[in-house]
């Protein structure tokens, strides 16, 4: 299974990905069947998982919950290290660009690099984003950093440029769980047209409508993660 590569191909292609976060704090492994059902029965490509926290160490234990019910790929998400398991396909090798706390720009890498290399976890080196989405996010608050205004497109558009340049495989524009506002059309048309690696989009998207409309914009991957977890029958509104 390479994860990229497919990622990589879709983008040439044209055709749109969507992957359902699932955060090892908000999912019971009591209704991992049945929310999986309607993920099987969706438009949904992939399964990240992962938080800002996992309290109580429930990341390997999602995983392989999910590993016994699916055969879409599972890609890790993490908020820190303490996230990482080898029983997942893939892993987000996330920098936090859009902030200055060496936590997340490369102190949390440099400890799990030694981890991940007695891994066979397919690494991607993600260029993480926060863009403020009229919220305050657990990962704001987590890493103590500030997302970057929607109305400072230059310095987004710079930063994703930045990420790019510096290797990163995949440019990650996120606006927060449970953002009130999503990553504008604006944005997604710019930031796509400017860089060459995938582009994906996160945050507050609650709608077929919204979805579509950053597919349309310019987004090769659309993360859903909250409106699942409110409200399941939008699986409904996705269905293949």
């Amino acid at each position: 299974m390479n994860i990229y590569q497919n990622i990589l191909s879709a983008k040439k292609e044209s055709k749109k990905l969507v992957a359902v976060l699932i955060d090892p704090e908000k999912m019971d492994l009591k209704n991992i069947t049945r929310f999986l059902k309607k993920v099987h029965n969706s438009i949904a490509t992939h399964i990240f998982v992962g938080g800002s926290t996992d309290i109580n160490n429930e990341t390997e234990n999602l995983v392989l919950a999910v590993k016994k019910e699916t055969n879409l790929p599972i890609v890790l998400f993490p908020g820190d290290v303490s996230q990482i398991t080898n029983k997942a396909d893939g892993i987000l090798f996330l920098s936090l660009l859009s902030g200055r706390n060496p936590k997340y720009l490369i102190d949390q890498q440099i400890e799990a690099a030694p981890i991940l290399k007695k891994t066979s976890l397919e690494i991607i080196p993600t260029g993480y984003i926060l863009i403020d989405g009229k919220k305050e996010t657990a990962t704001q608050k987590v890493s103590n950093t500030k997302p970057i205004s929607q109305e400072n497109t230059t310095l987004i558009l710079d930063t994703s440029l930045a990420g790019e340049f510096s290797g990163k495989k995949l440019i990650y524009l996120e606006a927060g769980s449970g953002a009130t506002e999503v990553v504008s059309d604006i944005i997604i048309k710019q930031v796509s047209k400017i860089i060459s690696v995938p582009l994906i989009i996160g945050g507050g998207i609650r709608s077929k409508k919204q979805l579509e409309k950053a597919f349309t914009a310019g987004a090769d991957l659309v993360v859903i993660g909250t409106a699942f977890e409110n409200d399941e029958s939008f699986f409904m509104d996705l269905k293949k």
